[in-house]
């Protein structure tokens, strides 16, 4: 074998590594670009992000490796907090500045009172129709290949919840926000509804996503950042998996009964709690499962960690 296809073959060896890195995803690519580089950095065998971001978009993205890729529905599934900006008046095909601009129009004079009570007006419950422009499928299609088409179909509204919200700035053409969301919000749709309430158009120029609960004020690390760094050095960057569930209840197992949860076998505990998620951490603290608790202690594993030693 020659020299290079050793260098070549070395570079296809895939390593278990396990944790949660907290990425500042830059703006211009894609969610799962930013993934995959990650991944190739680390030479990781299983990888997978806990949301998309919008190519515009900056900010957290939350990116899970190994073990930890069976809780990335629980973030993805978490309240997420963003800043973003609008510019008023101007209206494009995908709601913010990526797109085609497809309308002008004026923008009434407006008051930070008339913008404060308008974004005000949106806090609490309420349904949002999401965008063409989104990775929403229909009929099996995503909607943005459709909308690349130039296709627009009717889309069902969506529960979502806003709040809290402040207003950060505004002028007579631009305003922004701070805004707390739940699962399945667009901001893109946000920005276009708060707009129609103030009886103008607008859409996004800036948006970058602050916190995922519970990564709510987090050190992030820039993708170039990363990517500078060695392996081991990257690999102490990633964080365990409980800390993405730290407001779980934690049920600590003996010995014995961590070893019955990892052969399949149902675990009767000393806790009360009714029905419910709990998670699983052997003698020495180290999680084991996603496991569900029943009203009598009765302790199921529902999703087991099975972690391997890194291999270089």
């Amino acid at each position: 074998m020659t020299a290079k296809n050793k260098r070549q073959q070395t570079k296809r060896i895939k390593r278990d590594v396990h944790g949660i890195l907290l990425l500042d995803k830059p703006t211009g690519i894609t969610s799962n670009k930013a993934l995959q580089d990650i991944k190739y950095s680390l030479q990781a065998k299983k990888a997978g992000h806990t949301g998309s971001l919008d190519p515009l978009a900056t900010g957290l993205l939350p990116l899970c490796f190994g073990e930890a890729t069976k809780i990335s529905q629980y973030l993805l599934e978490s309240d997420k907090t963003y800043e973003v900006t609008a510019k008023l008046g101007v209206k494009t095909d995908s709601a913010d500045s990526d797109g085609n601009v497809i309308e002008e129009q004026p923008v009434p004079p407006l008051t930070k009172e008339q913008i404060q009570r308008v974004i005000e007006s949106f806090l609490g419950e309420g349904e949002q129709i999401p965008p063409m422009y989104s990775a929403l499928k229909v009929d099996g299609k995503r909607l943005y290949k459709l909308a690349r088409k130039g296709e627009v179909i009717e889309r069902k509204p969506r529960k979502v919840t806003i709040g809290p919200i402040e207003l950060l700035s505004f002028s007579q053409k631009h305003f922004s926000l701070r805004v707390t969301v739940s699962k399945g919000t667009y901001i893109r749709s946000l920005i276009e509804d708060i707009a129609t309430k103030l009886q103008t158009i607008a859409h996004v120029t800036v948006l970058r996503r602050i916190g995922v609960s519970p990564f709510m004020q987090p050190t992030m690390i820039s993708l170039e950042d990363f990517k500078a760094l060695s392996q081991d050095e990257q690999e102490k960057l990633l964080l365990p998996i409980d800390e993405a569930l730290v407001n779980w209840k934690k049920v600590q197992l003996s010995a014995e009964h961590s070893q019955d949860l990892r052969h399949g076998k149902l675990v009767r505990t000393t806790e009360t709690a009714a029905d419910s998620m709990v998670l699983a951490v052997d003698e020495n603290g180290v999680v084991l499962a996603l496991a569900e608790l029943d009203a009598f202690g009765v302790l199921k594993s529902k999703r087991l960690f099975v972690f391997s030693a890194n291999s270089n």
